[in-house]
């Protein structure tokens, strides 16, 4: 892992880019002295590690007391994608566009994204808890499929808060009855972009013996602000 830059933030919190081979990779530390909790924030779907929500989310859960850490794996962000892989991904937008099907058009994208994400965070996990500002135990937070995925894959991850449900790849739907960590999924009720009953069917699947669903009114991107402070307090219940 090569850090290429750091900055020290307003509210104390350090940011660091880092590259690991071909992974481009940001890091939040807080100021707190000693090692500290990682949590792994993923974007849905391919979106980059810069985009200004998750970068806002990441610098509320450091200054909370986690390093939290994102990564652009393959077909996310700036990493090049195949034109088999456009050209999915625009079949997807029109066919949401024009309320045609879209469970085949979305397979096809979004399974082989999940597959090949993860990897790359695999990777970026281990070198991460090779730092010496980092220790304990993981959560892991964004992307319901790849979550998911990880989740099944990945012991080193203890609690999960996921976003949306609607759309999730059938395998990661099989999936889900294999998570038994602790969870936090939260919905948006009027999401235009993820079926609500789909949604809670995969709530209902999760094996997790410990789930939460948070619902509030709204579009996809309504999210109340509270819904981020009361997430840092769901994972200090299990990672501090």
């Amino acid at each position: 892992m090569r850090f290429s830059s750091e900055q020290r933030l307003d509210d104390g919190v350090l940011e660091r880019e880092f590259t690991l081979g071909e992974i481009p990779g940001t890091l939040w530390t807080p100021e707190s002295a000693g090692p500290v909790p990682l949590i792994l924030m993923a974007h849905n779907n391919g979106l980059p590690k810069g985009d200004p929500r998750l970068m806002a989310r990441a610098r509320l859960s450091a200054a909370a007391g986690y390093a939290v850490a994102s990564i652009d794996a393959r077909g996310c962000g700036d990493r090049p994608r195949s034109p088999d892989e456009e050209q999915a991904r625009a079949d997807f937008r029109r066919a949401m566009q024009a309320g045609a099907p879209v469970d085949e058009v979305f397979e096809s994208f979004i399974g082989p994204l999940v597959e090949s994400a993860v990897p790359d965070w695999q990777i970026t996990l281990d070198a991460l808890l090779a730092l010496p500002e980092i220790g304990g135990q993981v959560g892991y937070s964004g992307w319901t499929a790849l979550g998911i995925r990880l989740a099944v894959l990945e012991p080193r991850i203890a609690v999960a808060g996921f976003f949306a449900g609607g759309y999730v790849p059938r395998a990661q739907r099989e999936e889900a009855r294999q998570v038994t960590i602790p969870l936090l999924l939260l919905l948006q009720w009027d999401d235009e972009g993820n079926p609500r009953q789909r949604a809670l069917d995969l709530f209902d699947a999760f094996g997790s013996t410990e789930k939460t669903l948070h619902a509030n009114l709204g579009g996809h991107l309504g999210t109340p602000w509270f819904e981020r402070e009361d997430g840092d307090r769901f994972f200090g219940r299990h990672l501090k």
